[in-house]
């Protein structure tokens, strides 16, 4: 029968959570490294993301100041304007302080509500910033999907 540990870190006063869920752990408090494998879950307010494996760098403070998830990633994210997204990667690097995610390998990212899309080997978005960039590393293209509405206006005569 598997062990399914659930590991709650507080991550500031304000009463942001950070709940990892997975079916193992291993930290090492002396380094600032915590690995989570087996199914592992990340929830933190309206972003969550979902890999085999997830290692969390910590500062001296006790506070994350890196994940990296690895392994089938998929996730959902939120950025500060609002818009959601959702997608799936082989590695996501996340920067909290920074609010910065980049995806690697095989990625699709999907605006919710929206028709647009990116795919790529390497994605970068900053989601205080409101900014994004993409770049292939193999010879397929980066591809772009957008949703352009166009308004229909009568021809005055």
């Amino acid at each position: 029968m598997k062990i399914f540990l659930l590991f709650t870190i507080i991550v500031s006063l304000s009463s942001n959570e950070l709940k990892i869920k997975a079916n193992s752990f291993e930290s090492d408090q002396r380094k600032g490294i915590s690995v989570f494998q087996g199914n592992v879950n990340i929830l933190k307010e309206n972003d969550e993301i979902n890999a085999s494996t997830i290692t969390v760098y910590t500062n001296k403070e006790n506070q994350p100041t890196k994940y990296i998830a690895e392994g089938e990633v998929s996730f959902h994210i939120t950025t500060q304007d609002g818009s959601q997204y959702n997608g799936h990667s082989q590695q996501v690097i996340y920067i909290p302080l920074s609010k910065e995610y980049m995806f690697y390998k095989d990625v699709h990212i999907k605006q919710l509500g929206e028709k647009n899309e990116i795919i790529g080997d390497e994605v970068v978005i900053k989601t205080v910033e409101g900014k994004a960039k993409a770049k292939s590393n193999t010879k397929k293209p980066v591809i772009m999907i957008f949703d352009i509405k166009e308004e229909n206006k009568a021809v005055e005569k």
